[in-house]
């Protein structure tokens, strides 16, 4: 259970006045986040004395990670606690690792030793894989479960899949249709503003998330330098049946419900 003081709304700070307590959320948040978006253009900074990349590669990965942040601040109403807490910090941790990996995979072509780089891409991905699981530990072991942390958690999982199906295409690790494993998230979305009866409330399923965890390991699979045409193609494949039959499973269920528009 939350405690009261956690709640938004008016609190007692230390000085014994009121304050609303959206104003320190906002405060709390934007601190965590300015750290780690300085940390992050430190990381991109250090990396190009160590390979061929650029001011390019510095200025994609912060301007990726900055619209993440800014999307994360615009959703933060949907945070009904007054700090940001462990566990979106570590989502924002690993939506710093994912533009980072993003902006690499945007100059792959300018790397000589590209399978150095696709294993050091490999393990930045691997790293932020597992740290998927800490978030969840912790919104729950502090009490700060919530909808943004949810969809904050979400949003980074389907950005990073879709930066390794555009990964695997650049690479011709398959066709560009390995494409529609990132894409489908946001064709799902796109097809909401046309279809109202995909908005409805999802059930809890294990089955979503591990659909989107073994997409990750596929396409992680695909990417690695000894993994070729036609097995990283047919990875790809099976990646993508997988993912249309998630998807499947939930749009029935949505158009299902009676009284619900199609």
């Amino acid at each position: 259970m939350v405690s009261e003081p956690e709640r938004m709304g008016d609190w007692v700070g230390d000085d014994g006045l009121r304050r609303p307590s959206s104003s320190l959320l906002l405060r709390d948040t934007l601190l965590h986040l300015a750290g780690i978006f300085v940390a992050t253009l430190v990381v991109a900074m250090t990396a190009t004395l160590h390979v061929p990349l650029g001011w390019d590669f510095v200025v994609s990965a912060m301007v990726i990670t900055g619209v993440i942040f800014a999307f994360a601040l615009h959703a933060l109403p949907g945070h009904p606690h007054r700090r940001f807490g462990p566990a979106n910090v570590v989502t924002a941790v690993r939506a710093a690792m994912v533009s980072l990996t993003g902006a690499a995979v945007l100059f792959l072509n300018q790397l000589d030793q590209t399978d150095i780089a696709l294993w050091t891409l490999v393990g930045v991905v691997l790293v932020a894989l597992a740290m998927d699981g800490i978030d969840g530990y912790l919104a729950r072991r502090f009490g700060h479960t919530s909808e943004f942390g949810a969809r904050f958690d979400m949003e980074v999982d389907a950005l990073l899949i879709l930066i390794l199906s555009v990964a695997a295409a650049v690479l011709d690790k398959a066709g560009v249709w390995v494409v529609l494993i990132g894409l489908m998230r946001y064709g799902f979305v796109a097809a909401q503003l046309f279809m109202p009866g995909l908005r409805g409330e999802l059930f809890v399923s294990f089955r979503r998330k591990l659909a989107c965890v073994l997409q990750i390991v596929a396409l992680c699979l695909v990417l690695m330098p000894f993994v070729e045409p036609p097995y990283s193609s047919g990875i790809s494949a099976i990646a993508l049946a997988m993912l249309i039959y998630s998807f499947g499973v939930d749009i029935v269920y949505l158009l299902g419900q009676p009284g619900r528009p199609r």
